[in-house]
């Protein structure tokens, strides 16, 4: 069939199966957003702003594993995606991205809404594309899929002119459902030697720890590495990125690690001798003093990523290859081998660790009238019993979610990690409660993060989101206050909100239902209420202690060893 450049597009995403395009028009982009109305094939969520479209996507990408879509005009549109893009970017999560252009002909004379779109996303994309003839354009966007979602995920932009979407310029369409790309083939088969060196390795440790990251999540590898870790009986740790790809409740998962990690998840790293790293890049949160880390360990990194082994810290068994194939393989070779781990030592080595539990860095104070945010997540995980997709936005709210709230599966815990990006929550929600119209879908956020794309209730109204948001309001940039109060001897330059809206009304205003609870002993009824409100979005506004802070903390600078505790977590 024979169609222009924006029924392509339109053709195109509905024969990849897009489910869901979050955008919003400008004239750069208006002959493919007719192409759409006429198409009436791919559902698409209008946001109120851009930033919101790519958050949105990337919150569908997380919670189903497929390719998140959104469509941008020019100039400002592009601009207004890019902290989307770089935040996907950062966490590995495959996004396409369609941005309008000036037409073919007057790119670089400074046209109205121009900016070099290629350029401005270079640093933050996988890869991007300029389409500059419309008969490339079906090709281009199948490339654009194919490598948003293979190898190491991530967003691919792809920049239209306006030209090549014009209705009056018809070609012959026809939909590749498989691409291939002479300089771009990534490894998805581990080395059988290397995957046997790391095995061998594995069962000759003393105190070896499994520690995980978002890549378990992305790769679908939970069941491999759940199978693999039970089987071997070592303990496990994960990255903010990797909570829910090995149950919390599970007695060989240490907890988080890293800066707001788990004691005895950051002692135990620090006391290893042999590091099985899986799908985890080494970020700085995670490693602290890099002079610190891991000092006695021999290292194994599976990831699918070659440039991401050997980075920031080096290996000594590096395995290249798909996560979930590789942990396969280990299990494959373990029921061949007659060697078995060393059982002696491992009951020692667990003897240690259940010492260092003792210490219960997690406990705070309870008894208080004043809500403590721990307390509201940990409220907030009974009352929807472990069934919730959690969002979260950036800054404290976040690392109570992450402590918290118990993630027994993968993909139910959707945050900015690598970029830390306030704003997120919200939008992230939708993309979640549209991927998953019958779940629970919460926001963790606070007063701060959620006013920066509260827009998004707008939203929310016109397509029935009944998403739950759940805002630890402590009248401070919570993060940056406790970092000025550690750092910078008590002085809390601009980290305190002195003008908060009424976030009860401000919901109403949008025809939502708002809450207000300033109690502790409110909390767990407020919480009961907002999700028996199954059609309804709630807003519940949580008064909680002004000055709370996250604890444990590895400060700049410091190992995995020299965390700081809560002053009084011994008295509690």
């Amino acid at each position: 069939m024979e169609l222009s450049g924006a029924e392509i597009i339109a053709q195109f995403l509905h024969d990849e199966g897009v489910e869901y395009l979050f955008g919003y028009p400008g004239g750069a982009v208006l002959h493919i957003y007719d192409a759409l109305l006429r198409a009436d094939s791919v559902k698409h969520i209008l946001v109120r702003h851009e930033q919101a479209a790519t958050h949105a996507a990337d919150g569908y990408s997380r919670s189903t594993g497929k390719t998140g879509v959104a469509l941008v005009t020019s100039g400002p549109g592009m601009t207004n995606a890019v902290t989307g893009i770089a935040t996907a970017y950062l966490d590995s999560i495959p996004l396409v991205v369609l941005t309008g252009q000036v037409p073919t002909g007057v790119i670089g004379s400074d046209a109205f809404q121009e900016v070099d779109s290629v350029g401005i996303s270079r640093p933050c994309v996988k890869h991007n594309f300029l389409v500059k003839d419309v008969k490339d354009l079906a090709e281009t966007l199948a490339k654009a899929f194919y490598v948003a979602s293979t190898g190491r995920p991530g967003p691919v932009v792809v920049d239209i002119p306006k030209d090549i979407t014009d209705p009056n310029i018809k070609i012959p369409y026809t939909y590749q459902s498989s691409i291939e790309m002479r300089s771009y083939n990534p490894v998805t088969k581990g080395h059988p030697f290397q995957i046997k060196k790391a095995l061998e390795l594995m069962l000759q440790a003393k105190n070896p720890v499994f520690y995980t990251g978002g890549g378990v999540v992305l790769g679908n590898a939970s069941q491999s590495l759940r199978s693999l870790v039970r089987r071997l009986n070592f303990p496990i740790t994960s990255t903010l990125m990797g909570l829910g790809a090995y149950p919390s409740s599970d007695e060989q998962f240490l907890g988080m690690l890293g800066m707001h990690g788990t004691y005895e998840a950051n002692m135990a790293m620090h006391d290893t001798d042999v590091l099985i790293a899986v799908g985890a890049r080494f970020d700085d949160r995670v490693t602290g003093h890099l002079e610190h880390f891991c000092p006695t360990a021999k290292i194994i990194h599976i990831d699918i990523d070659p440039s991401s082994i050997s980075k920031t810290v080096k290996v000594d068994v590096p395995i290249v290859g798909d996560v979930d194939d590789v942990l396969t393989t280990m299990l494959e070779m373990l029921k061949e081998t007659e060697q078995n781990s060393d059982t002696e030592a491992l009951k020692d080595w667990w003897k240690q660790i259940k010492q260092w539990r003792k210490k219960n860095c997690l406990r705070y104070n309870k008894k208080t009238k004043s809500i403590k945010p721990q307390y509201v997540i940990e409220k907030l995980h009974e009352v929807t019993d472990d069934d919730a997709y959690i969002t979260s936005d950036v800054g404290q709210h976040q690392m109570f979610a992450a402590q918290y709230y118990k993630f027994e599966e993968p993909r139910h815990w959707i945050n900015s990690g690598g970029l830390g990006t306030m704003g997120f929550g919200l939008p992230a929600a939708m993309g979640v409660q549209l991927a998953h119209l019958d779940k629970t879908v919460a926001c963790v956020t606070g007063e701060g993060s959620i006013q920066m794309n509260i827009q998004e209730l707008a939203t929310c109204m016109q397509y029935q989101l009944p998403i739950k948001i759940i805002n630890l309001n402590n009248r401070y940039l919570g993060m940056v206050r406790q970092w000025q109060e550690f750092f910078y001897e008590g002085r809390y330059a601009m980290s305190y909100m002195e003008s908060i809206p009424d976030f009860v009304k401000l919901a109403q205003s949008y025809g939502h239902v708002g809450m207000q609870v300033d109690q502790s002993a409110d909390v767990e009824e407020a919480l009961r209420e907002a999700f028996a409100m199954k059609d309804k979005l709630v807003f519940i506004d949580f008064i909680t202690t002004r000055e709370e802070n996250v604890y444990p903390m590895i400060a700049a600078g410091k190992g995995q060893h020299e965390m700081e505790l809560a002053p009084d977590s011994e008295l509690v």
